[in-house]
């Protein structure tokens, strides 16, 4: 089944979703970095939080990224996403590992750790939109709701989960993000409340075959609800040779002198894709001589 986010409204627009189910991005991002089961569940949360908040945004250029660094054993976990929630991310240590916190139950958040989420917006304005802040747990899934709570003062409620197989390949993956509009009334947060609290886990609602479209049919029994888009989420990066070439020359002259003497050439790594790209002397000599 293709990955794909629904966005719509409900509860007589009081309420905002964002659904998805993003299986196939984990996957790539499992496949690309060769993380642990711990690594893939955090990132892989990331990157689907990342995706459904990439469809946030309202302009063709606008970009997001999201950083969370911890003190746990992962470092820290960033991604990026851009307004047709094409996602990309990594682990900085994508090798770690740490005991389950329960049979089955990988432990996020002991991998990650105390630490901060920052959040940019690149909305093309002189500089970009930044909020952070701490982590509350470190399952993401909460900081989230944290940020957008203290941040942006939108109430919200975030769950995002992957669940891994017996065999380490990514069985399930998706999340849903709620987000309360000015002038909702009581009955509707309680009812989200109550409806939030009485769920199981997303990945397991999956698991058991239900779609997106399931799920919403269950948080919002005898409440009107609108489904306006269907987006399908994809793992891009958009790094190339030519991009990686003119992020070389901008170094400046000395600089680029400076590696032709020591290394005899240029090997630049693109985090997101694990891509390398190899400049021999030949190629920094011509980026010298274009240079100012």
């Amino acid at each position: 089944m293709q990955d794909y986010i629904l966005r719509g409204t409900a509860m007589n627009d009081f309420i905002r979703f964002f659904i998805s189910t993003t299986k196939n991005i984990v996957a790539t991002s499992q496949k690309i970095h060769g993380t642990t089961p711990v690594a893939t569940a955090a990132l892989g949360r990331l990157l689907t939080a990342g995706s459904m908040m990439g469809a946030m945004l309202k302009n063709d250029t606008d970009l997001l990224t999201l950083i969370i660094k911890g003190d746990g054993p992962l470092g820290g976990v960033t991604v990026t996403s851009d307004s047709r929630s094409h996602v990309k991310g990594y682990v900085n240590n994508p090798t770690a590992d740490i005991p389950e916190k329960a049979a089955g139950k990988l432990n996020v958040g002991g991998a990650i750790g105390a630490g901060m989420l920052t959040v940019i917006k690149d909305l093309g304005l002189k500089e970009p939109v930044s909020g952070q802040t701490a982590l509350v747990s470190g399952e993401i899934a909460e900081d989230i709701t944290y940020y957008y709570a203290t941040s942006e003062q939108t109430p919200s409620a975030v769950m995002l989960g992957v669940l891994i197989d017996r065999d380490y390949t990514v069985k399930q993956a998706g999340g849903i993000i709620l987000q309360v509009m000015p002038g909702a009334n009581d009955e509707i947060l309680t009812h989200l409340e109550n409806v939030m609290g009485s769920l199981p886990t997303f990945t397991s609602l999956l698991d058991e075959g239900k779609s997106p479209e399931d799920i919403l049919a269950i948080i919002f029994s005898g409440y009107d609800y609108t489904i306006y888009d269907k987006i399908q989420p994809e793992y891009y990066c958009n790094c190339t040779r030519e991009k990686t070439k003119s992020a070389l020359q901008s170094i400046g002259k000395e600089e680029l002198s400076a590696i032709l003497k020591e290394d005899n050439g240029a090997n630049l790594h693109c985090h997101f894709c694990n891509k390398d790209y190899f400049f021999n002397s030949d190629e920094i000599g011509d980026l010298i001589s274009a240079s100012k």
